[in-house]
């Protein structure tokens, strides 16, 4: 009987010695049963909420089970494998259903006993109790610590913690929260949030997580709270149980979800104040103008350019976005100022219409024409031999029924990448047979009409993309890659990889550290 163990210990306030425990316990089972381990399968501080195909050990035991490389299953308890009860009995059930014997050695269970349902159905029930029961006491917990006037949250920035005996309280940390005071100050008198942010980064100021400060850092998001401008605690008002992680059923992972406002508990905490009211209702009033009774701003976000994200900054790397309608512009400098990156924008007319060219060049070759007509020339030869077609169509049969198999393992242990490889690799072989087949199937085609498509697509390539943007998008990333560019003397430069490096003189409109000049 081939043996696997898998082990799992829930956080890293347990000691990592809880695995080998529970894996010396299992080796001394399959050593006293003589049956042969073959696999040994753990997970280090990971909950039992957590999907088994989402954690390392879990999705190796999967794997090994599907390849059916193991018989027997040995666990400390089921809790083990799952404590969400359903997703305990769905890979119990897959085990079972391939005749794998699974066996509790702490809890007694054993896929071989008659009564195993019935004993799965309580462990489940009480292991699944047992993750409510310590989700509503540490809740619990939380809010006696909030209404005896400590913190229940993070590090919020401004503010230092300070632990005692009973837990953790704010106190201010003088240095942050003269800055704090600074940008409130910036903002109440109308600066620009960008300037604003600029100057900080050139000041040397560090931002909350320590590098540098970037926009979302100082404006956040006003419906969640977030950002140092929507910071209530700053005007002396703590919230906490604002908001709470939920996992979502189908992936897996967790979400956050706001809690309805009168879960919320609010307390005034005079003693934490760091901006005066006046100053901070008039940053109020700044940001709240325009909004809608739901807070949330109507603004339109221009669409997405033909090469967004994938040129790069020849100052700091950083991607290149649409700037308005006529520019690309580097985001970096853009949202964290000249301190970070100068700052670098092109026009984007131009410097499409070059790399769009080069494009056109790589692709459209005569090359690929001679290709095109000589794969004409094998489809009328296809054509006439049905025994060639017949097997297009018994291989495209056998696509149908593996990628059917495929979508079963995924909704069975989840996604991974070499089954989505697998997925693409068949989905690319199946519109190839379905072009091949209608392509055999169809009227014979001239190959005068052939050359005469490829030549009109090639002249006025920039008009055929914009039959389908989006696609012509996608396809040009795969063909470029990362794009860096660099200014050498009075010239800018594109490095693409194209197999052999490749650089291209791109001569745009340029906007280098604000030059507003022309290369």
């Amino acid at each position: 009987m081939r043996t696997a163990i898998y082990a799992r210990f829930s956080s890293d306030k347990q000691s990592e010695t809880s695995l080998t425990d529970q894996v010396n316990l299992c080796q001394s089972r399959a050593k006293r049963e003589g049956w042969p381990l073959v696999a040994t399968h753990t997970d280090n501080a990971l909950s039992g909420s957590t999907q088994v195909a989402s954690r390392p050990g879990g999705k190796a035991l999967l794997a090994d089970m599907l390849a059916g490389r193991f018989d027997v299953l040995l666990v400390e308890g089921l809790d083990r494998l799952a404590r969400d009860q359903v997703e305990q009995e769905s890979v119990v059930r897959r085990m079972e259903h391939r005749g794998i014997r699974i066996i509790g050695l702490a809890d007694g269970y054993d896929s071989q006993h008659q009564g195993r349902k019935v004993m799965r159905g309580v462990r489940g029930l009480i292991n699944e109790l047992y993750l409510d029961d310590l989700r509503h006491k540490t809740q619990r917990g939380m809010h006696g610590q909030v209404d005896r006037g400590y913190i229940a949250g993070g590090k919020s920035y401004g503010y230092d913690i300070i632990k005692d005996e009973i837990g953790s309280r704010y106190v201010i940390n003088e240095e942050q929260a003269h800055w704090v005071r600074w940008i409130f100050q910036k903002v109440a008198n109308g600066h620009p949030f960008r300037h604003i942010v600029f100057e900080l980064n050139a000041r040397g100021v560090p931002s909350p997580r320590g590098d540098s400060w970037a926009v979302s850092a100082v404006y956040g998001s006003p419906q969640k709270g977030s950002g140092i401008v929507n910071n209530q605690l700053y005007a002396g008002c703590y919230i906490w149980n604002r908001s709470q992680w939920v996992k979502d059923p189908d992936t897996g992972k967790r979400q956050r979800v706001d809690r309805p406002r009168h879960e919320w508990r609010v307390q005034d905490v005079p003693a934490l104040r760091i901006v005066d009211q006046e100053t901070w209702d008039r940053v109020r009033a700044r940001i709240d103008a325009g909004r809608g009774a739901d807070g949330k701003k109507r603004a339109q976000r221009p669409r997405s350019a033909l090469l967004s994200g994938v040129l790069r900054c020849p100052h700091c790397g950083g991607p290149l976005n649409s700037g308005g309608t006529t520019q690309y512009i580097c985001t970096k400098g853009h949202d964290r100022g000249p301190t970070v990156c100068p700052g670098f924008s092109v026009g984007r007319k131009r410097l499409d219409r070059r790399m769009l060219s080069v494009v056109r060049d790589e692709v459209l070759t005569d090359d690929v024409a001679q290709m095109i007509e000589q794969l004409v020339i094998e489809r009328r030869q296809l054509g006439s031999d049905r025994g060639a077609v017949e097997a297009l169509q018994a291989r495209r049969e056998a696509l149908k029924a593996e990628l059917s198999n495929l979508v079963d393992a995924i909704a069975k242990i989840g996604i991974s990448a070499p089954i989505e490889q697998r997925i693409r690799q068949a989905e690319r072989e199946m519109h190839t047979l379905e072009y091949e087949i209608g392509q055999a199937s169809a009227e014979p085609v001239d190959l005068v009409d052939v050359r005469r498509e490829f030549q009109a697509v090639r002249l006025d390539f920039e008009n055929a993309i914009q039959v389908s943007p989006a696609e012509a998008r996608r396809a040009i990333v795969d063909i470029l890659g990362s794009v860096q560019l660099e200014v050498k003397d009075e010239e800018l430069w594109a490095h693409i990889a194209t197999g052999p490096a490749l650089q291209v003189a791109v001569g745009a409109d340029v906007c280098n550290d604000g030059c507003g000049g022309r290369i």
